[in-house]
């Protein structure tokens, strides 16, 4: 009889946000032993791979060819080989590529195994002063206006803190419409260039954070980071309120 080949495993192998020292000893392991890399942008993973003097060969895998390429790495992972999936930065698949083979991959009976890391969701959380215990990853809104108010309106009295990313050219629009739909108050983080050399965090309430970016010019994603509504707060300012008048 002939012998089964046993199958390859599917590593899903978080990178760097920014700063290139930001990755784990045994990612760089993997990443040196796997038979393919598989990467959203190969020109962006290469200064990592070069950083690293590692070897392994790469191939391209992103949204625009994961039904090309998803069965030819289903075969050859059956077939033993082992793969290791990397987006351009952070955490494979948080509103990067990968759900796609992934999915495919459990459904043949393949290994996947998650090597975790850097995600700047995660990353601007941790220093945003706001509320960690609870929070809600939104990713990117709906780019048209009219479907983005809606899923912010859906929003506005989740007490949890609500975690997006945003483009430097929407920022702005995002930060009016909260002003608009959840009122000047509420507290608001703008996290950017997390890790690197002009890592920037901006904090305070949307009116003041609105009032600071008129002349300011962003460059890159951004993670926007939303206080949760908090019912108590605005009860407590009409009391404050209310004692001042009396």
């Amino acid at each position: 009889m002939p012998q089964q080949t046993t199958a390859g495993t599917l590593y899903i192998v978080s990178t760097p946000i920014g700063n290139l020292e930001d990755i784990t000893l045994r990612a760089i392991r993997i990443l040196k032993e796997v038979t393919t890399i598989a990467a959203e942008d190969t020109r962006q993973t290469g200064k990592l791979l070069a950083h690293y003097q590692i070897k392994t060969p790469m191939t391209s895998y992103h949204d625009f060819n994961k039904e090309e390429k998803t069965p030819v790495f289903i075969h050859r992972l059956q077939e033993g080989a082992s793969f290791a999936l990397v987006s351009d930065a952070g955490t494979p698949t948080l509103s990067d590529p990968g759900y796609y083979l992934i999915k495919t991959a459990l459904s043949m009976g393949i290994p996947v195994s998650p090597l975790p890391g850097p995600a700047a969701a995660i990353a601007a959380l941790s220093v945003s002063g706001l509320p960690t215990d609870r929070f809600i990853f939104e990713g990117f809104l709906a780019r048209k206006k009219g479907k983005r108010d809606k899923q912010l309106e859906a929003l506005k009295d989740d007490p949890r803190t609500l975690i997006f990313y945003e483009s430097p050219y929407r920022i702005v629009s995002l930060l009016e419409a909260i002003h608009t739909l959840y009122g000047p108050e509420r507290h608001i983080v703008i996290a950017r260039e997390l890790t690197k050399v002009f890592e920037e965090i901006i904090r305070g309430t949307v009116l003041e954070v609105l009032q600071g970016l008129k002349e300011k010019k962003f460059r890159g994603e951004a993670t926007i980071l939303v206080e949760g509504h908090q019912p108590l707060k605005k009860t407590r300012k009409k009391m404050a309120e209310g004692e001042r008048f009396r």
